[in-house]
């Protein structure tokens, strides 16, 4: 009988310890290839990625996204960095909070060393803020970018005001004039925010352009920008990413699933494919 409960407890500490070591163990893979990659561009590197740890024993998925923390930790980093050394930032976010994503996005457009921001797979809203204050955007060739349209509550701040205006006063209550009057705030703050990004960077002509097809509202918030349109925006993108930025990736898994709903031979082929073996 002790032997079995002598078993139990070693399966559960192992149980508990084993997902520890194995994060440990990722994030020391993550630092040399960081390292690494700082060591080939004589760059600082930063990373903003949003996705869940693997954590097999209690891990719950969470939505994550650009908070406060995010603002604080980026900020001392570029404050690491001395101002004629490059910055690149690896972006892979679904956005987050206007006033932490404005913070980095400042920090960045005051670096007086190159900015360089990588997009593998989609920068969104607060993500896209941060990419207008980047000197370069390098995007991978299907990633997107989104538009910076505020949103009041749970809804764009421009639908807001639409409402508002459809309306008769007598049929609006107070609290949706409320909202009406923070929207149009939030609007022109953002626009304002957009042009001080873009400004000096580009002709008055087109920093206007920019803001409206950005901020205004013209699509829904979650309408992907792909690489041609924000070459037609006249943003300064790229497709040229290195491999490294893409195996850095692979080193910040998505939560494991009980059942993948995505799976591949995990190897580039050649242009015809494996051949097959008789």
């Amino acid at each position: 009988m002790n032997d079995t409960w002598n078993i139990l407890w070693l399966l559960l500490i192992a149980a508990v310890l084993i997902p520890v070591v194995q994060q440990k163990l990722m994030r020391a893979r993550r630092m040399r290839l960081i390292r690494a990659i700082e060591k080939k561009r004589n760059s600082r590197v930063i990373t903003l990625i949003h996705r869940q740890e693997i954590m097999k024993l209690f891990g719950i998925p969470l939505l994550r996204y650009i908070d406060i923390n995010d603002a604080e930790e980026i900020l001392r980093a570029i404050r690491f960095t001395p101002e004629d050394m490059p910055i690149d930032m690896i972006v892979h976010t679904p956005g987050g909070l206007v006033l932490s994503s404005e913070q980095i996005a400042m920090a960045l457009k005051r670096h007086r060393a190159k900015v360089t921001i990588f997009v593998p797979h989609y920068a969104m809203s607060g993500g896209t803020l941060l990419c207008l204050a980047a000197d370069e955007v390098a995007m991978d060739g299907n990633a997107v970018l989104g538009p910076v349209d505020p949103q009041v509550g749970k809804y764009p701040a421009v639908s807001v005001m639409a409402a508002v205006e459809k309306k008769e006063p007598k049929d609006i209550d107070d609290e949706t004039y409320i909202m009406a009057d923070i929207s149009h705030k939030a609007l022109r703050q953002m626009k304002e925010f957009v042009g001080v990004i873009l400004l000096g960077e580009k002709s008055p002509e087109d920093v206007e352009r920019i803001v409206k097809a950005l901020t205004e509202g013209r699509r829904t918030h979650d309408h992907p920008i792909f690489l041609e349109d924000a070459k037609r925006l006249g943003i300064n993108v790229t497709d040229r990413i290195p491999g490294d930025i893409y195996r850095l990736m692979e080193l910040f898994p998505q939560a494991e699933q009980q059942r993948p709903s995505v799976q591949y031979v995990p190897v580039p082929y050649k242009d015809d494919g494996p051949e097959p073996k008789e």
